[in-house]
């Protein structure tokens, strides 16, 4: 049956299909484990396992663009369309040990090419020169390799985020409340941004939430609350098109999101501080809460970090990830 959704549709679906084998990966998880979660995906989606790890690699090589499908494109004489190199790529990292005629007969089995329309030199210098020859392989057999090393002590590792009750501000003679979008840096405590706004819709966690990647880059993860305007499928796609894993609390279990939950009552200082201003815009609130977060907060030794939020943040190893401007416009595009 040929699938009539559109090429993000699908990309959206199969990345909905392994986002829990991806944060299991990221995670260590041991390799049964990862295994029973690789059959219980095929089985779910009706998928071979050959699919579902091509899915994976598109997905590790090109983030969300490669879990595109890739419509098959007729290409001229003695050329082999890019497409099919790829799978002829997948095809070897799968099992280095297959040849270029197993490569081909494989391509020709599953209607990728014509039988007969990929020749062997041809197809072995294409794989030489995106270095994947035999010999070249050998090194994907080495021990290391392909080892995965989980940091949770950096950077970027992992953002929260939390909407918080902020001060009235007065509107043509009528008060009316304000709320505080906050995200910050888990292992730091480094906050990315916060800002005040006068809803709580989502449309205020979308423009707090590219702000903070526009100051600092992609996180890795990012972990909320089951609130609507966090888990809805406008932060399902940006995420899958910005290759950040999405992580939700379990219900009732507020101490899984501790730490954003701890800068909310640092912030209720700063809300007693700010009274006495009598701020009567948004733009002044902010004006003072970016104040508050350089001096005080950033600045202040943490007593778990034994140093402050901003040396914290600033002296980390972990190199901030940025995204090209036209990706992070299509993400965050409603």
């Amino acid at each position: 049956m040929i699938d009539t959704r559109k090429p993000e549709e699908i990309a959206l679906s199969r990345h909905k299909a392994i986002a829990g084998l991806l944060t299991a990966l990221d995670d260590g998880t041991d390799n049964a484990k990862i295994v029973q979660l690789k059959k219980e995906i095929c089985r779910k989606n009706g998928i071979s396992r050959r699919t579902l790890e091509r899915w994976l690699t598109g997905y590790s090589e090109r983030g969300f663009e490669g879990l595109k499908p890739v419509p098959r494109i007729p290409g001229k004489p003695g050329v082999i369309p890019e497409q099919v190199i790829e799978e002829a790529i997948f095809l070897r990292r799968e099992l280095p040990s297959r040849s270029i005629p197993q490569i081909i007969e494989i391509l020709e089995m599953e209607g990728k090419v014509p039988e007969g329309s990929v020749k062997r030199t041809t197809l072995q210098d294409r794989l030489a020169e995106r270095g994947y020859s035999a010999r070249q392989m050998k090194l994907y057999s080495q021990p290391g390799v392909a080892a995965r090393r989980f940091a949770r002590l950096e950077r970027n590792d992992l953002w929260q985020s939390d909407i918080k009750y902020g001060p009235f501000i007065t509107v043509k003679g009528d008060k009316q409340p304000t709320y505080l979008v906050c995200f910050i840096d888990d292992a730091t405590r480094y906050i990315v941004h916060a800002e005040f706004y006068d809803s709580q819709d989502q449309s205020v966690v979308e423009d707090s939430f590219r702000k903070a990647i526009l100051k600092w880059g992609l996180p890795r993860r990012v972990y909320f609350d089951n609130g609507k305007q966090f888990h809805n499928h406008w932060m399902q796609r940006a995420c899958a098109i910005l290759d950040i894993k999405l992580l939700f609390a379990r219900p009732y279990s507020p101490e899984s999101k501790g730490k954003i939950e701890r800068f909310n009552r640092s912030a209720d200082a700063f809300f007693d501080e700010v009274a006495l201003k009598r701020c009567q815009t948004l733009d002044e609130y902010n004006k003072y809460l970016a104040v508050w977060l350089q001096e005080c907060y950033h600045a202040r030794e943490h007593t778990s970090l034994k140093k402050s939020p901003e040396d914290a943040f600033r002296s980390s190893k972990a190199a901030l990830r940025f995204a090209p401007a036209d990706v992070v416009a299509k993400a965050f595009k409603r």
